[in-house]
């Protein structure tokens, strides 16, 4: 997979995608502390170690670098920025029932604005699993030679 980079001077869709989810009852915010537990866990359990490790380490930061989406009590998708490398945008993660409907494109903004207020003036998505998906929703664009880019070879687990 590769990197993706993102102007984000030209990005301008946040309030959009928040409307549009916000109308289904849909909320994006801020992770707080006293929910780590709970969203690491959930990370876990829907998308495995390696991104809940990522999400941990945004749970570090002050603000927090971890965005959820939540329907009632529920955590339906959530969005991390600044984990692995600092202007690096994800994980992003969305419950299988609520893929095609506008969350990730919502956390995907949030995480895009917030970079945006912080200074940067672009944004990396690394080693994008759906670059078709960071292409219509923030105007992404591939790194040339950015694979495997910055990331070293993954450590082995073997106790044997």
């Amino acid at each position: 997979m590769t990197d993706l980079l993102v102007a984000l001077y030209q990005v301008t869709g946040a309030d959009a995608y928040r409307g549009k989810i916000e109308a289904r009852g849909i909320t994006v915010r801020r992770a707080m502390p006293y929910e780590r537990r709970i969203v690491i866990g959930w990370v876990a359990d829907n998308f495995g170690a390696s991104w809940s490790d990522e999400c941990a380490t945004a749970f570090g930061h002050q603000p927090i670098g971890c965005y959820l989406a939540v329907k009632a009590d529920q955590i339906v998708g959530f969005s991390c920025l600044d984990t692995t490398f600092k202007n690096f945008i994800g994980p992003i993660g969305v419950a299988g029932g609520y893929r095609q409907s506008g969350v990730g494109g919502a956390l995907l903004q949030v995480c895009l604005k917030e970079m945006a207020m912080a200074g940067y003036a672009y944004a990396i998505i690394g080693d994008a699993g759906e670059p078709d998906f960071f292409r219509k929703v923030a105007g992404a664009s591939i790194i040339d030679a950015s694979t495997p880019g910055p990331y070293p070879p993954r450590l082995k687990h073997d106790l044997g």
